[in-house]
């Protein structure tokens, strides 16, 4: 839940409740009053909605936030942002800009009985012509399929105006059917001029911190910096700062004080959460795309949020299949000995084997060759392709299976000399079928050459003359030094994103 939480605008209620309402109808108190000792994030609420800091988008005339603060029209709304962006403040501006009944309530510690004793109120009103309901609900994606189920029915009647806030992704831990009676409003992060303009007016409004303290530019860049567009962080900090100067006996922010008040930005990443899958997202992808800077920025991003490091190497080890593949076999090698690092040495030691994996990962070359040749196959059977057995190819080792035929006419690949011979090895219905289909890249490049060769052998067509059996059935040979001059990057700008891909080796080539 947002650290701010649910603060009140009138008197509290004389005893805490998951629920609270303006003017303290049905014995729920409201939004906690504001005082001068009150944190400087409070404080410094917008009073309006002219005060209200980078939503402009949600800010023109007759849009669906101006609406939903004026009491213009009862429609209910899903506030889905990151912290710190006015999701809540959005709540305080429609407690206290029109005479509706407001009720908050948050879905950490509120049930279905304080939902529906909510609603039990607001239809009662509403029969003796009474205010209308408000009913606000901080992190609703934390309510159950039960507890969203329950608000379905006052949502549709009107009898209640949901105001619903998230951090989450409401697509996915919102109901449908919830979210198809409400307006979804998305607010964005605040840019960095947006923070900085907020704290400039902290430092100077008589709610903050008045004009007693001089901020330095220098610490006013760290602090944005630290912010990452949450201006609660930045308010917070501040705040932190000014006490700093304040025990330092002087009323000068400088970078020194802002940094001993704030440590370390907190890396917004919530584990169970919407940026966990984002994050992650555009870690593979940064791999997949061979940019490796990116790649450890991600992976370091992770680490600082206290991401499972199995969780990491697990996606490694896929990855090593998936995107790298047989354009560099070592790669699932070294992802796998990071993975077994991981479980072995531990955090922090095994960042340095996950980084060494992220960078063999990035900078090898790149073949999806096995991705697609196992979901042709799969496909395949899963269509019903595929017929019984060969019989040459059965079990022949148990008593009575030669009875049966099973083994009869096979064909021991040992007995020649290219250790290759032709046989029938898929069932009748798939003779001839291509599933693996290899890139030009890195070591791939020479199983591209002798790929064709065995087919041809496999299913009994002419070989080219003069075919080596070396070149048949060997593999991973040495290349020679034109092998990998050719591979090296020193070609032209035309052909340098082929050159990429097709060292002999796979690696170091280059």
């Amino acid at each position: 839940m947002e650290s701010d939480a649910l603060f009140t605008l009138g008197e509290p209620a004389a005893a805490p409740s998951a629920l609270a309402g303006s003017g303290g109808v049905g014995g729920f108190g409201g939004f906690g009053a504001v005082g001068p000792d009150s944190p400087l994030p409070v404080r410094m609420r917008p009073a309006n909605l002219d005060e209200l800091v980078g939503q402009d988008h949600l800010l023109t005339p007759g849009a669906p936030l101006r609406q939903l603060v004026g009491g213009n029209a009862p429609m209910s709304v899903i506030l889905w942002g990151p912290p710190g962006s006015g999701k809540t403040t959005i709540a305080h501006l429609v407690a206290g800009a029109t005479d509706r009944r407001f009720v908050a309530m948050s879905a950490l510690s509120a049930g279905v009985k304080d939902v529906r004793a909510v609603i039990d109120t607001a239809r009662r009103q509403r029969r003796s012509g009474g205010p209308q309901t408000v009913l606000f609900i901080d992190e609703v994606h934390r309510f159950s399929k039960t507890q969203q189920d329950s608000l379905l029915a006052a949502v549709e009647d009107r009898t209640v105006t949901l105001l619903a806030a998230t951090t989450e992704n409401p697509y996915f831990s919102v109901i449908s059917p919830l979210l198809s009676r409400c307006v979804l409003l998305t607010l964005q992060p605040l840019d960095d001029t947006a923070v900085r303009r907020l704290l400039r007016r902290a430092m100077v409004d008589e709610r903050g911190l008045a004009g007693a303290f001089t901020l330095a530019p220098e610490a006013e860049d760290h602090l944005v910096r630290l912010a990452g567009g949450d201006v609660r962080k930045a308010l917070t900090a501040l705040e932190a700062a000014a006490a700093s100067a304040t025990a330092l006996g002087g009323g000068l922010i400088d970078l020194s004080t802002a940094e001993r008040a704030v440590d370390t930005a907190a890396v917004r990443y919530d584990r169970a959460g919407d940026a966990h899958y984002d994050v992650t997202s555009a870690f593979i992808k940064s791999l997949r795309g061979s940019d490796v800077d990116a790649a450890l920025h991600w992976l370091a991003r992770m680490l600082v949020a206290g991401e499972d490091a199995r969780f990491i190497a697990r996606r490694l080890v896929i990855f090593a299949s998936e995107d790298v593949g047989m354009a560099d076999p070592g790669a699932l090698g070294v992802a796998a000995a990071a993975a077994h690092a991981v479980e072995y040495v531990g955090l922090p030691e095994a960042q340095l084997n996950l980084a060494q994996a992220v960078i063999h990962l990035a900078t090898a070359p790149k073949s999806n060759s096995a991705t697609t040749a196992i979901g042709a196959a799969i496909a395949d059977v899963r269509s019903g392709r595929g017929g019984p057995v060969p019989r040459g190819l059965r079990d022949a080792h148990y008593a009575g299976a030669r009875g049966l035929g099973h083994g009869t006419g096979y064909r021991y690949p040992h007995d020649d000399h290219r250790g290759v011979v032709a046989q029938q090895y898929v069932p009748d219905d798939l003779v001839g079928t291509d599933y693996y289909r290899p890139s030009q890249h890195g070591a791939e490049r020479s199983v591209a050459t002798r790929l064709p060769l065995l087919r041809r052998i496999v299913r009994g067509l002419p070989t080219p003359a003069g075919t080596a059996a070396s070149t048949v059935g060997g593999r991973a040979e040495t290349p020679t030094p034109s092998e990998v001059d050719g591979d090296r990057l020193t070609a032209t700008d035309a052909d340098a994103a082929d050159q990429v891909g097709a060292s002999a080796d796979g690696r170091g080539q280059q």
